[in-house]
């Protein structure tokens, strides 16, 4: 067995500098909820372990000004009871607070949220055993070797944004939220430091589902933006899964309103659960727009979302559910208004 090394990074710099000299063989690690799942089961195999959790200010809570700003190492239950994110960004709070159980949430950090990996099981399943490496092949896992979901058991798979070399739905709550919100990513890699809208930072799979997301080599998250806006009061993150407890989305839907009276001003529509990577429905926004928000069109606009959805064997009933969840959570988030 291969000897795994450690070290405590004191800057962001350093940690970078590090990850440099270990030639592609390290990870970052600060709460570690993923990372070390991944290891256990034989999917992620480093040499070198950097741990970024005590770097000095990254992990601070910034509310003042026109942008909200997250350190990369900030915790999730810190920033979803920061008292101006949980009043006037519900979003922002719920997406947090409906993710992972309590334990976790007081571990894990905004930034590794993002750069979670699928909870497809046959990604999951298929390396840990050595019985069962090659049963359940995955491109994810190994490029090229195949896709096991595909006429397989895909339920909790995604139904927008497949391809024909994966199928596996994108697992986070905190960035389907922060898509809603046109947040931004900063980050630091070995060219400097850099800045990445969130709809630019997600790889659908296409040809490549094992290159989810788009950071450069030795790239690290340090922070996340969201810029204030008026929409922050009038939304909500609405999540339906098969138990209340710690459970992944079946379906959500992360939704921004700007009213005026009853009608919607501007509309912001995320959805999770439901496809490869944090997704952002356009069409549904453009449909509730400028028009008095009813049930009737709330639900014509859930529809909309999924117009070019496909499913599968086990999971088609996604795409009215999804439907239903965008409805409810636009009727919610309207209430909320100002």
């Amino acid at each position: 067995m291969r000897a795994l090394s450690y070290t405590v990074a004191r800057s962001a710099e350093a940690a970078v500098a590090r990850f440099a000299e270990a030639e592609g063989s390290a990870r970052y690690i600060a709460g570690g909820t993923n990372l070390y799942d991944l290891m256990k089961l034989g999917i992620e195999h480093p040499a070198h372990l950097i741990d970024v959790s005590r770097i000095d200010g990254m992990d601070a809570i910034e509310t003042d000004g026109d942008v909200l700003r997250f350190g990369g190492r900030a915790l999730m239950t810190d920033v979803a009871y920061t008292p101006v994110v949980r009043d006037q960004y519900p979003v922002l709070s719920e997406s947090l607070l409906k993710a992972a159980s309590q334990q976790l949430r007081n571990m894990a950090t905004v930034g590794g949220n993002l750069l979670q990996r699928t909870r497809c099981m046959y990604f999951r399943n298929g390396a840990g055993s050595t019985s069962m490496v090659g049963v359940y092949p995955c491109n994810k896992r190994e490029p090229g070797s195949g896709c096991s979901a595909i006429g397989g058991l895909d339920r909790t798979h995604a139904v927008l944004g497949t391809s024909e070399a994966c199928t596996a739905v994108a697992p986070g709550d905190w960035p389907v939220a922060l898509m809603a919100m046109d947040a931004t990513i900063e980050m630091l890699g070995p060219e400097g430091p850099r800045t990445l809208p969130i709809a630019e930072f997600y790889r659908l799979p296409g040809d490549t589902p094992h290159r989810e997301f788009n950071l450069h080599p030795g790239e690290l998250v340090t922070a996340i933006t969201v810029r204030k806006t008026p929409a922050g009061h009038a939304s909500t993150y609405h999540k339906i899964r098969d138990r209340e407890s710690y459970a992944f989305a079946l379906a959500s839907a992360a939704v921004a309103l700007e009213m005026d009276g009853a009608t919607v001003r501007t509309a912001r529509i995320a959805l999770g659960g439901v496809a490869t990577a944090p997704w952002r429905s356009r069409a549904a926004e453009a449909i509730v727009a400028g028009s008095p928000l009813t049930p009737e069109l709330a639900l014509r606009a859930g529809r909309a979302a999924f117009a070019d959805a496909r499913g599968g064997q086990h999971n088609a009933f996604k795409i009215e559910l999804g439907a239903r969840v965008i409805a409810d959570a636009l009727i919610i988030a309207a209430e909320r208004r100002a």
